[in-house]
């Protein structure tokens, strides 16, 4: 089994289209455990703040799979329209962050809408270049960026 952790990302009608991806994603692998919700300002462009939370799921699915059949069918069902401007506002953004403990996107170590919701899940992941915790990075972070606690999913979304 893979152990992926997957960070999702919404600044158009981000409640109902966290709620709309963690369902589908639910229903074709099982999550292990989420992250709260975290409100962070847009980056790299002037939309609006982009509501957060990472994932962890196991499963046999590699990377590539997940990416192909998984990621990209979720965000096209969510009307995920892809511009030149690559920070533009979006329905619904779904990346592979961390898989088998390998960091997929180093940006996780600088960018605080990545690294707070990621250190909840593992506060122990290692940066090599320098030997920082990521749970250290994210609260540094914290300290120049803006994130504000949200809520964690199973408040978001009461039955």
């Amino acid at each position: 089994m893979n152990e992926v952790i997957i960070l999702l990302g919404s600044n158009i009608n981000p409640r109902e289209n966290i709620k709309k991806c963690l369902f589908l994603l639910n229903e074709e692998i099982c999550i292990s455990t989420y992250s709260n919700i975290w409100i962070t300002q847009s980056f790299g462009h002037d939309g609006p703040d982009f509501f957060n939370l990472a994932i962890l799921v196991n499963t046999p699915l590699d990377a590539k799979t997940i990416k192909t059949t998984l990621i990209k069918k979720i965000e096209n069902d969510l009307g995920r329209i892809r511009f030149k401007d690559k920070y533009a506002p979006r329905t619904i953004d779904i990346d592979i962050m961390v898989f088998n403990d390998e960091v997929i996107d180093p940006d996780i170590w600088n960018k605080v809408f990545m690294a707070v919701p990621i250190a909840e899940l593992k506060p122990d992941l290692i940066n090599l270049k320098n030997n920082q915790s990521l749970e250290k990075v994210a609260q540094k972070l914290k300290s120049s960026q803006r994130a504000e606690l949200f809520k964690h999913p199973a408040d978001f979304f009461p039955n």
